[in-house]
């Protein structure tokens, strides 16, 4: 099951209880910044989307869309799943259909774009020798904590690259990454 923090998991409890699955209003307690984050994540993790607000039947609008029109929050299946409600679509699923496993949906795989420093740092991981924390803030530019940062945040944990380190004699430690 998909973790929430509270904030989300009130937003689609909400949510569930309308038969429209509007997600609004939010809690009193988030507003501004605050609010336009929390959704944001929903929304890119699938557990909301935007869909056009009917001014006509009073429809709560989250945003306005600059022609005149507004824009609202429903829950999506993917929502409602996160909190343990099973969609009312399921029961009209085609047949052997709600007899199939419910996966969550595979996270998007990240790559690198080329020519960046990070795409440099990969290469530079890659070869052959690997590369120390001083080649690499020659070629990038950053500094010590910068490459650190970046081999532990973006390669490990947001690529889920390997990155291992071993003891070079006269080169210091060198990291590297796997052939691709």
């Amino acid at each position: 099951m998909t973790k929430l923090s509270e904030t989300q998991t009130i937003i689609l409890s909400r949510a569930a209880q309308n038969e429209d699955r509007i997600a609004l209003p939010l809690p009193e307690s988030l507003r501004g910044g605050a609010a336009a984050k929390v959704v944001g994540a929903m929304l890119a993790k699938g557990f909301l989307e935007e869909v056009d607000a009917d001014m006509r039947r009073g429809e709560p609008v989250w945003r306005e869309t600059g022609d005149g029109h507004g824009v609202t929050l429903v829950a999506t299946d993917a929502g409602l799943a996160a909190i343990g409600i099973e969609s009312a679509d399921a029961n009209t699923a085609p047949a052997g259909a709600a007899d199939a496993p419910t996966e969550e949906p595979a996270p998007k795989a990240r790559t690198p774009r080329e020519g960046t420093k990070q795409a440099t740092l990969i290469a530079m991981l890659r070869a052959p020798d690997g590369a120390t924390i001083e080649e690499i803030m020659a070629a990038t530019n950053w500094q010590s904590h910068t490459v650190r940062g970046a081999m532990s945040g973006a390669l490990k944990k947001k690529l889920s690259l390997d990155v291992t380190s071993e003891k070079v004699e006269d080169r210091g430690r060198v990291y590297k990454l796997p052939a691709a």
